[in-house]
């Protein structure tokens, strides 16, 4: 089970490299733009669904991989994966045709304010999600 945990440590490297990526493209060799575009905004929910997908399974084999999951494990695995749901909805809000920004036909898609505040709070409960499925269950080796 230790490789599994190893397996979810790797996901989640992935994942930060993947937003830093997103959130800076100069490191990459790429000239950056003033505004961000829809491949920023791919990255950065991509590495934070790598995040956030690592830091679940490192947990779940790493302290709870013989045990099924209680009740309170079981939402904040749902508030996680809905919270990565509703980063995806806000940050590609302008695309799905439903965002804040008004979009000339010579124009590319932006991050809005609006959109930068749910993609945010998203990850925030996504976060926290994660934390309620590490501290409420038995740890191995409890009775």
């Amino acid at each position: 089970m230790a490789r599994l945990a190893q397996f979810g440590i790797a996901l989640g490297t992935l994942g930060t490299m993947l937003i830093l990526m997103g959130l800076f493209p100069g490191i990459t060799g790429i000239r950056p733009t003033v505004t961000i575009g829809i491949i920023q905004i791919v990255t950065i929910l991509a590495g934070f669904s790598l995040l956030i997908i690592g830091a679940l399974v490192y947990v779940k084999f790493m302290f709870y991989a013989t045990q099924e999951s209680n009740l309170s494990q079981q939402v904040g695995l749902r508030l996680a994966l809905t919270g990565l749901v509703f980063a995806a909805i806000c940050g590609l809000a302008d695309v799905l045709g439903f965002g804040s920004n008004l979009r000339a036909e010579d124009s590319d898609f932006l991050l809005g304010p609006l959109q930068a505040f749910g993609v945010i709070g998203s990850f925030l409960v996504a976060s926290i999600g994660v934390i309620i499925y590490a501290v409420r269950g038995r740890f191995n080796g409890d009775s």
